[in-house]
């Protein structure tokens, strides 16, 4: 059995509360999607994230390939991190831990992913070429965008790791 785990951190000069409340909106995450991957919520979100909601979504994670995928948000500790999991999608395993912590001039926010694919070994040789390509491509863009949304901190770069563990 192959994990792998994607790490990304990013600093931006906005307060913490600021980007608690960014991420604490389910519907904010459709705007830090890469429209390329046909990215919609199915199910309604009125509500700041709790333990126990459920997010249903519809995404084409490829070209051509679209599936559903189902969320749990499993964990909030409030102003500070919450947990999302998949209950049902394209992984065999998905554990996303979102983190904020206010530093010098701004916040961080840091997010670590760990996932499995399904296919045994043939998910593993397809993971380099394709999936590991495409998660760099959609962290790059929400990179990009909450750049755009909220400005960068000058002199701290962002940071994007994908390794197997």
């Amino acid at each position: 059995m192959r994990l792998y785990q994607l790490h990304a951190v990013q600093t931006l000069p906005i307060s913490k509360q600021e980007a608690w409340d960014f991420l604490k909106n389910p519907k904010n995450l459709k705007q830090i999607t890469p429209d390329h991957m046909g990215f919609h919520i199915l199910s309604e979100v009125d509500k700041p994230i709790f333990p126990g909601q459920i997010i249903q979504y519809k995404v084409n994670p490829f070209p051509g390939v679209s599936t559903k995928w189902v969320t749990e948000i499993t964990h909030v500790l409030e102003g500070r991190y919450f947990v999302d999991e998949q209950r049902f999608g394209p992984y065999t395993l998905w554990h996303h831990k979102h983190f904020i912590e206010a530093v010098d001039g701004g916040v961080q926010m840091e997010d670590i992913i760990d996932y499995k694919l399904p296919f045994g070994i043939l998910g593993r040789m397809v993971h380099p070429i394709l999936v590991k390509k495409q998660l760099i491509k959609i962290f790059k863009y929400r990179e990009q965008k909450l750049v755009e949304l909220f400005g960068k901190v000058e002199g701290i770069h962002s940071f994007l790791e994908i390794k197997a563990i």
